[in-house]
């Protein structure tokens, strides 16, 4: 499957050769969204599990 997807055979029509590069391109900047993504999402698991630190900065009403 991985042959199909980087392109076995030599294309020799241009435009097949244009959408595999664009094809290509994509994918990369698919990686490349997932990949900061999970960056993102890790950061806020990390803040929910420290309630303490991201309550620090929220002022509370004294009673």
């Amino acid at each position: 499957m991985a042959k199909a997807l980087v392109g076995y055979r030599v294309a020799s029509d241009p435009r097949l050769m244009l959408e595999t590069i664009e094809l290509r391109r994509r994918v990369r900047d698919l990686e490349f969204l997932v990949d900061r993504l999970q960056r993102d999402n890790d950061k806020l698991r990390e803040e929910v599990r420290q309630p303490d630190a991201v309550a620090a900065g929220v002022p509370t009403i004294a009673g």
